[in-house]
């Protein structure tokens, strides 16, 4: 019989195109920690969390995954607190945490779906009021616009970026850093180590002390959310196990 378990279905390469967190492959993620350290006592910034409603999902299913709710909440957490590392303005820190919140919500699957950054800007350009409200934020339609660029390059590795790309890179490049870091952090939740963080692709520094927040933020949701707590819930509770500053 084949096994449906999330890191059984990676090592064969037979991952669907719908892919939930499972049990024991939470557990096994848990027991390979890497070398990352824990977090200090104290993190140096309090979290902003957004997180995206289950009808922005272009399909619905995904919305449970592992780019779903979770993972775009996340996202926003970890996206907040870099902004707040490298001093953004309130307005560049609204943009970026709303361009992480809602960067996967136009997926078609859970694999690498070329195309879905571009068609998850295209829907925040389109539904941009509508999206700001039901999240409670304010944004002039000029940093919707830096949110957009940043979610339509979010999924394209700086080397493949064509010159349409590039441009639009040099408009807000550190919102677009800083989207593909924050992203980048949350992918300890994927089934196999090599897809795990790997920093050298990124182009801004990433502090110490983020990498083990970001490992136990993942494992903390995974883990209530499997427990049958709801996804606002779940995050909540993991941030709850840290101690934020001001």
């Amino acid at each position: 019989m084949t096994s449906r378990l999330l890191k059984d279905l990676a090592a064969q390469g037979l991952l669907p195109a719908h892919q939930v967190m499972d049990q024991a492959t939470l557990t096994w993620i848990v027991r390979h920690r890497p070398a990352v350290g824990v977090p200090p006592a104290v993190l140096p910034h309090r979290p902003v969390l957004l997180m995206p409603e289950v009808t922005w999902f272009a399909n619905t299913e995904l919305a449970d995954s592992i780019h779903g709710i979770g993972h775009g909440a996340r996202v926003c957490v970890l996206a907040s607190l870099l902004a707040q590392e490298h001093e953004l303005s309130r307005v560049h820190t609204t943009a970026l945490c709303v361009a992480a919140a809602v960067h996967d919500c136009r997926r078609h699957d859970d694999h690498a779906d070329p195309g879905h950054g571009k068609r998850a800007a295209h829907w925040l350009t389109s539904n941009g009021d509508t999206i700001m409200a039901a999240l409670g934020q304010r944004l002039p339609a000029y940093a919707v616009a830096w949110a957009a660029t940043a979610i339509g390059l979010h999924d394209i590795s700086y080397e493949a970026f064509t010159p349409a790309d590039t441009r639009a890179y040099e408009r807000v490049p550190l919102l677009i850093d800083l989207l593909k870091g924050a992203d980048c952090l949350d992918r300890y939740r994927l089934p196999l180590q090599r897809w795990w963080p790997d920093l050298s692709h990124l182009r801004v520094p990433i502090p110490g002390w983020l990498q083990p927040v970001a490992f136990d933020l993942m494992a903390r949701s995974a883990q209530a959310r499997l427990n049958g707590v709801a996804h606002h819930e779940a995050l909540t509770h993991a941030l709850q196990t840290f101690t934020f500053g001001q």
